[in-house]
């Protein structure tokens, strides 16, 4: 028998991706991976950060000149974004990528998808917009830009099937990632910290702008708690190098006392919150990651008093943290501008680290929570994607 000649091998799917931030990376990364399952040869460019990378993704761009929040911090930056997206849209005009993948930054993603689409790209939004919370005319946009909508949240499908957008809920990549048991002492070794002694991990943010309107009071209500508990472990983990800097430059100007008392580490957020006893974070995807470690925490979140003002008009929802959002109550506190002082985010916290025995129902709660977003999330995102790329292209 004569041996056939081999197939010849089809151009491999190209994938062209923009995420804005670290939350972004983490996201991105997972698809990537989940999608190189089902397609080894896929390749990946665009914007995204280390984990995408790692993952074989080709970045064109340092993601970190995306991350900039509140309308005051935008404006100093707007040049430099806006010529950013145009390079971005001139890129995948020229490569013609099967599809376009936008996470999250939908200030920056919404209008490049726009110009994407209008070149004939399918695109995928992944992480939906707040258009529950504000700017629901945002919706309109969507509609004309995107093909398909991925969202991380159960509640948040139906504004889009009311306006035919179609949708797919995949549940969240950290459920999926993090265990429903979290192994407290294991983590407390793996830093170097006392294992019989409380632990207070304070996250003040991945972004420039959080760290400068809230490092500060964050310290100085670690302060207040070390002063009240005598064999308190402080633990602030830094999001990139130039976080650990600025947070090193705060910490500078605190009591020698303490900063003898905080541990400064590179990373590891996820370790040092498994290993607290309650967390002190800035509102974003660390409170969500927060809630699946079942960790009572208190929320703050400081920014420009402008951006403050006029987003304090616009929103339309009772709560900012995620945990609160997704139950539909408040579970955890929300300290906002001039509620979120040193006194205010030290007593609450002093309160959940002397009286543990006060939050076990919230405990509990947070287990339930997990497990409703416990849904594969990654793999449910990459087989959607490869069926938006089949009905566009035929391809698979």
């Amino acid at each position: 028998m004569s041996e056939q000649a081999p197939t010849p091998k089809a151009n491999p799917l190209r994938i062209a991706i923009v995420a804005g931030e670290l939350s972004g990376d983490i996201l991105g990364s997972g698809l990537i991976k989940a999608f190189k399952q089902r397609h080894p040869d896929a390749e990946f460019f665009g914007i995204g950060g280390p984990r995408m990378q790692a993952e074989g993704f080709v970045s064109h761009w340092p993601m970190d000149r995306l991350s900039v929040m509140g309308f005051v911090e935008v404006i100093g930056r707007l040049k430099e974004l806006l010529g950013i997206r145009k390079q971005v849209r001139d890129l995948c005009i020229a490569e013609k990528p099967d599809l376009f993948i936008g996470i999250d930054a939908p200030d920056f993603n919404l209008t490049l998808e726009g110009w994407v689409k209008e070149a004939g790209i399918p695109v995928v939004h992944y992480v939906s917009p707040s258009v529950w919370a504000w700017k629901q005319g945002r919706l309109k946009k969507i509609a004309r830009s995107v093909d398909h909508m991925l969202t991380l949240l159960p509640f948040e499908a139906p504004f889009y099937q009311r306006f035919n957008i179609p949708v797919t809920f995949v549940g969240h990549p950290l459920a999926d990632e993090l265990p429903l048991e979290v192994d407290q002492i294991g983590a407390r070794q793996q830093l170097g910290l006392a294992v019989e002694q409380p632990v207070l991990a304070v996250l003040p943010g991945s972004r420039s702008s959080e760290v400068k309107y809230l490092g500060r009071t964050f310290l100085d209500a670690a302060l207040l708690c070390c002063q009240q508990m005598a064999d308190l472990q402080v633990v602030i983990p830094c999001a990139t190098p130039l976080r650990h800097q600025q947070i090193e430059t705060e910490l500078e100007q605190q009591p020698e006392a303490l900063r003898a008392r905080i541990m400064l580490v590179d990373g590891q957020s996820r370790e040092v919150m498994s290993a607290a006893n309650a967390v002190l974070l800035a509102s974003g995807t660390a409170a969500l990651e927060a809630m699946l470690l079942k960790k009572p925490m208190v929320v703050a979140y400081k920014m420009a008093w402008l951006s403050h003002a006029i987003i304090s008009r616009m929103i339309k929802v009772d709560h900012i943290s995620l945990p609160n959002l997704i139950a539909g109550e408040t579970l955890v506190p929300e300290l906002i501008q001039e509620q979120a002082s040193a006194e205010n985010l030290g007593h609450a916290l002093l309160d959940r680290l002397q009286h543990p025995e006060q939050y076990q129902a919230l405990v509990e709660r947070f287990y339930q929570l997990h497990l409703n977003l416990k849904q594969n999330a990654s793999q449910t995102a990459a087989a959607t994607i490869e069926q938006v790329i089949e009905n566009c292209h035929g391809k698979s």
